[in-house]
């Protein structure tokens, strides 16, 4: 038989290229000459699956799905997937696939680093050192903020948020979590409204998914409840938080500090993020090993070829569950 076709979205890992190419004819939208509709056009009526990403800078659309009538399998390099049109695709009885698990202690781990770098200035005081300033200037100041007296409130508590959570309890922290619904099984509180627990906590840490039902969550009333105390975490996605409000706060002083690892319009970080020297920033790298990359890669192709062999795929997103190719 025939190998089915595939189109890539933007570049994918070495690993995916050849793992997927063993099973696919492989269309690569980013390598398309001029018009990449007119391209669409030609290719799409061919295409049964598409591999994308986040890291693509392309939405995965109506329009473009109907560009390929015959799409069966979306394989999303990540857990989110907020670049694909999932309403679309549950119509179509598209089955969009992620990479859950392989990643979660990964990120946790990549969390609880970027939460004690801004809690305890590291960075800054790593480039104190490199700087020359310890023997001219003498010791890095005493940090205004400590773990010791500080309680974490977790915007978002699925998989990731939960393994954070057990991090950040070990370090004696009490962990409360907003999110839409109660989770079952776990003694954390929980709040219904986010506010609410902004006021209560002084430290929040956001890992949720993206996407219009979380655009700008995290807004001026939630940095205003969090208060001067406050520290806001960002490991979900930058569209989480109103970043105008998130800069306004964080040049007034009426949050202490941010720690962020995705922005709004990444890689283009807003220049005024720069200027500030509250505020310490990862280039998204919550999930960048070796390990855990491969492991997502791996993921992504099983996903993929589990269509081309008519199996069903190992992780189809709960919007669009499996129900026969």
């Amino acid at each position: 038989m025939a190998k089915p076709t595939l189109l890539t979205t933007g570049p994918m890992m070495a690993l995916i290229e050849d793992g997927i190419a063993e099973a696919f004819i492989v269309q690569r939208l980013h390598e398309a000459k001029g018009d990449r509709q007119a391209f669409l056009r030609r290719i799409g009526p061919q295409v049964r699956a598409i591999c994308t990403g986040s890291h693509t800078g392309v939405r995965t659309d109506a329009a473009m799905m109907d560009l390929c009538p015959g799409l069966k399998i979306i394989g999303n390099f990540g857990v989110g997937y907020d670049t694909i049109e999932i309403p679309a695709a549950a119509q179509r009885g598209i089955v969009i696939t992620n990479t859950p698990d392989v990643l979660t202690e990964e990120v946790a781990d990549t969390t609880l680093g970027l939460l004690l770098g801004t809690v305890r200035e590291l960075y800054q005081a790593e480039k104190w050192l490199r700087d020359g300033r310890w023997t001219k200037d003498g010791d890095y100041r005493l940090t205004p903020a400590s773990l010791r007296d500080r309680n974490v409130g977790m915007v978002g508590f699925g998989r990731i948020g939960r393994a954070i959570a057990r991090r950040i309890e070990a370090f004696g922290l009490e962990v409360s979590y907003f999110a839409r619904n109660p989770q079952p099984g776990v003694s954390n509180r929980y709040y219904p409204h986010l506010v609410a627990m902004a006021r209560d906590v002084d430290t929040l840490v956001a890992i949720l998914p993206g996407g219009p039902a979380t655009h700008n969550l995290i807004d001026a009333a939630v940095l205003e409840a969090l208060g001067p105390r406050g520290i806001l975490i960002n490991v979900a996605r930058g569209s989480v938080v109103d970043e105008a409000a998130l800069i306004a706060a964080l040049r007034a002083r009426t949050i202490l500090a941010a720690g962020l690892d995705v922005y709004v319009s990444e890689p283009n970080i807003n220049p005024a993020l720069l200027e500030l020297d509250n505020v310490t920033l990862y280039p998204h790298v919550g999930s960048a090993t070796i390990h855990t990359r491969n492991a997502m890669g791996q993921l992504v192709v099983d996903n993929l070829i589990a269509y081309a062999e008519a199996r069903p795929p190992k992780t189809p997103v709960p919007e669009t569950p499996f129900r026969g190719w």
